[in-house]
């Protein structure tokens, strides 16, 4: 049986869903589960920002050999959960797969919000923005445990 799988989704797959993929890599590095991500308007093959990279070092997290991708059906068809950093980005996620199982970052925190894009933010933005994603994947841990893992 293969490993349950978590997508993360953004605009560009250069900042948030890169911090977020990463960062979910480590908070939940105790289960078995495969965690990526991807872009609504991701160009295949770039890397994570110049500040997404510096903000992930105060994490002890490399993102510099991160390559990003485009989110497509294949991607969407053999995720389990998806998880959005914006409405915008869940919408795009229903109109290429309405049968997803997929929501805000935010919402599936049970957080008000969204997580905004700093992209050609100062490294300060960017890591404000990994610190939100940090403190809402924390607070969805047991929540993935009991959805990925239904007895």
């Amino acid at each position: 049986m293969s490993k349950p799988s978590i997508v993360f989704v953004c605009t560009g797959n250069t900042c948030r869903s890169p911090m977020a993929e990463a960062l979910a890599k480590k908070i939940l590095s105790d289960l078995e589960v495969e965690i990526s991500s991807a872009g609504v308007f991701a160009y295949s093959g770039q890397g994570a920002s110049k500040n997404a990279v510096q903000a992930m070092h105060g994490n002890a997290l490399d993102l510099s050999s991160h390559n990003s991708r485009y989110l497509s059906e294949d991607i969407l068809s053999r995720a389990n959960l998806v998880l959005t950093m914006t409405k915008s980005h869940l919408a795009a996620v229903f109109d290429i797969n309405p049968n997803v199982n997929a929501f805000t970052l935010n919402e599936y925190a049970s957080q008000p919000g969204e997580v905004s894009d700093p992209y050609g933010g100062s490294l300060e933005v960017y890591i404000q923005c990994a610190e939100q994603i940090k403190q809402l994947i924390t607070l969805s841990v047991a929540k993935i445990k009991e959805d990925l893992w239904k007895v």
